[in-house]
């Protein structure tokens, strides 16, 4: 068998053109900024750790909490915007939006219980 170089770059639902293409995954819950700082004091720790364990340890905790705390405010946040988006609405949402918001619902518990 010989190999095919046109069907290695085609996706894997067949379609040509689309090769490398990839469909976006769901937006990160902290923002870069965030992100960036939650990850620049783990750093910090573990590079300190050697010189200073104990401060080390508490500021790695310090991190732990502040990004446990920023977690489950977005995590609220995105609960709300979803609830507000279905719940209560005139007329009563119907086939596709109540679809939708269950699609999110699962993706966002999935994600959860990735962890």
């Amino acid at each position: 068998m010989m190999y095919d170089q046109t069907r290695a770059q085609q996706p894997s639902d067949g379609r040509p053109g689309s090769a490398g293409r990839r469909t976006p995954g769901p937006e990160p819950l902290l923002g870069a900024a965030e992100r960036a700082d939650v990850t620049q004091r783990l750093r910090h720790a573990l590079n300190t750790f050697s010189t200073s364990p104990l401060e080390a340890l508490e500021e790695a905790e310090t991190a732990f909490d502040e990004a446990a705390a920023q977690l489950m405010s977005a995590l609220t946040e995105r609960r709300r915007t979803l609830h507000a988006g279905w719940h209560g609405k005139e007329p009563e949402p119907q086939g596709e939006e109540l679809r939708h918001a269950l699609r999110q619902y699962s993706e966002m518990t999935q994600r959860l219980l990735r962890m």
